[in-house]
C-alpha cells in the first residue's frame, strides 16, 4: 500500500471541459426520489444519454438484468447509439452518480488513471440506505483493475468544481457542514482536497441556492467553463429568496483570484422563476449543465429565461453545441443532468 498521496504521484482531477473517455451514470430506480413521477423522467433521461453517447462512451450502473432490459427499451425508443452504451451490474441505492460515482484522476505523463473513493453518506445521512452507492467507485476500480485510494472522509462530486490548472472551487455551506466531516477544520479539509484531487489553490464561496438538499453544492451555483472563466447564477427578482445570497456570491467571485493571481472572468447566468411542486421550492438552476465531448446539456424549465441561458452558455462554449433538455420532471428529484452524471477523463 503506497503511503504517498495521488498528488505526490502526479495525479490530478481534470476539468470537466477536458476530453472524456466516458460518462458514468446510475440508472434511476428509487421511486422515493421522484415520488409519483419516476416514470416521467425516463424519456428525457434517455435523450440525455443519446446526446452524450454521440461523442463518448456512456457507462451505466444497473441493479440487475431486468433493469438493464428496461433501460435498453428506453434508449432504443430515444434512438441512442447502443454501440456506445455499456451496462455494469453494480447495484445502487439511488441515481446521483455525480456524488457517489468514482473520482477519476489522471497522470498524463505516465498515461495512467486512478480512482479516489471518497466516503459517501447521502448528504449528511438524509436518505438512507446509501451503502450500495458508497461502494460504486471501488466496483468500477476493480472492474478496470485501476488503483483506488480511500481518503476516509465524506466528499461529493457536486460540491467541487475544477479549472484543470490547479484551482478548485467549493462552498462553505456544504464542505464545512457538521453533517459531513465534523471532526475536520477548513484547513484540514483543504489538505485533503489538495492531496486527493491534485489541486494547489482552493476558492471558497458561501451558500448554495434555496431548495438544494445537498446543503449548497457548487454545481447549482457557479461552474468553470474554461480555465479562467466561470458562469454563476444570479436572481433578477429582488423579492426572490435567492436574490441576496446570489448577489453575495457574485461579489465574492469578483474578489477571488485564480492560481496565477489573476481575477476570474465572471459571466452571469439568469435563474428560472421559482419551480414549486407540492408546495416545495425545487433547486432549479441552469448551472446544473453537463459538459460532454460533443454537447453541453442544459436543464430547461419551460421558463422565459430558458433561451437566454442557452444563448449565454453557447457563447461560453464555442467548440461545443449547447442544447436544452426539459428538466421540469427530473428536478423533482432535487437534481438534474450534472447531478446524475460523472465524467471519466481521457489520459490525453
Amino acid at each position: 500500500m503506497s503511503t504517498t498521496t495521488p498528488k505526490q504521484q502526479g495525479f490530478f482531477f481534470p476539468a470537466e471541459f477536458a476530453k472524456h473517455d466516458a460518462t458514468w451514470l446510475s440508472w434511476p430506480h428509487k421511486e422515493a426520489s421522484w415520488p409519483g413521477k419516476i416514470e416521467t423522467i425516463y424519456p428525457v433521461y434517455a435523450e440525455f444519454i443519446k446526446r452524450v453517447a454521440e461523442g463518448e462512451k456512456v457507462n451505466i450502473n444497473v441493479v440487475n438484468e431486468a433493469m438493464k432490459q428496461k433501460a435498453l427499451g428506453h434508449l432504443q425508443q430515444a434512438g441512442a447509439d447502443l454501440a456506445n452504451v455499456q451496462f455494469f451490474l453494480h447495484p445502487t441505492n439511488d441515481a446521483w452518480c455525480r456524488d457517489h460515482g468514482p473520482a477519476f484522476l489522471i497522470n498524463p505523463h505516465e498515461k495512467k488513471k486512478m480512482i479516489v473513493d471518497w466516503g459517501y453518506n447521502a448528504w449528511g445521512g438524509k436518505y438512507p440506505p446509501f451503502d450500495l452507492d458508497d461502494n460504486i467507485p471501488t466496483l468500477i476500480a476493480q472492474h478496470y483493475n485501476l488503483p483506488v485510494v480511500y481518503p476516509g472522509i465524506v466528499m461529493e462530486g457536486g460540491s467541487v468544481e475544477f479549472n484543470g490548472r490547479g484551482t478548485l472551487l467549493t462552498t462553505r455551506a456544504c464542505l464545512l457542514n457538521e453533517n459531513r466531516n465534523p471532526h475536520l477544520t477548513q484547513e484540514q479539509i483543504e489538505t485533503y482536497l489538495r492531496n486527493y484531487y491534485g489541486v494547489e489553490h482552493i476558492l471558497w464561496l458561501g451558500d448554495g441556492i434555496v431548495g438544494d438538499d445537498t446543503d449548497g453544492h457548487i454545481d447549482d451555483l457557479t461552474r468553470f467553463v474554461n480555465a479562467d472563466t466561470v458562469v454563476t447564477v444570479v436572481e433578477e427578482d429582488k423579492n426572490d429568496e435567492n436574490y441576496v445570497l446570489l448577489q453575495e456570491n457574485l461579489h465574492e467571485l469578483h474578489r477571488l483570484r485564480l492560481e496565477d493571481g489573476k481575477p476570474l472572468n465572471v459571466v452571469e447566468l439568469p435563474m428560472p422563476a421559482a419551480v414549486v411542486y407540492d408546495d416545495m421550492r425545487l433547486p432549479a438552476s441552469y448551472a446544473n449543465f453537463y459538459i460532454s465531448n460533443k454537447y453541453v446539456v442544459v436543464p430547461t424549465f419551460r421558463d422565459k429565461n430558458d433561451d437566454r441561458a442557452l444563448d449565454i452558455l453557447q457563447k461560453c462554449f464555442p467548440d461545443r453545441k449547447v442544447i436544452g433538455l426539459d428538466s421540469v420532471d427530473i428536478i423533482w428529484g432535487l437534481g438534474s443532468f450534472h447531478c446524475l452524471s460523472q465524467q471519466e477523463p481521457a489520459c490525453r
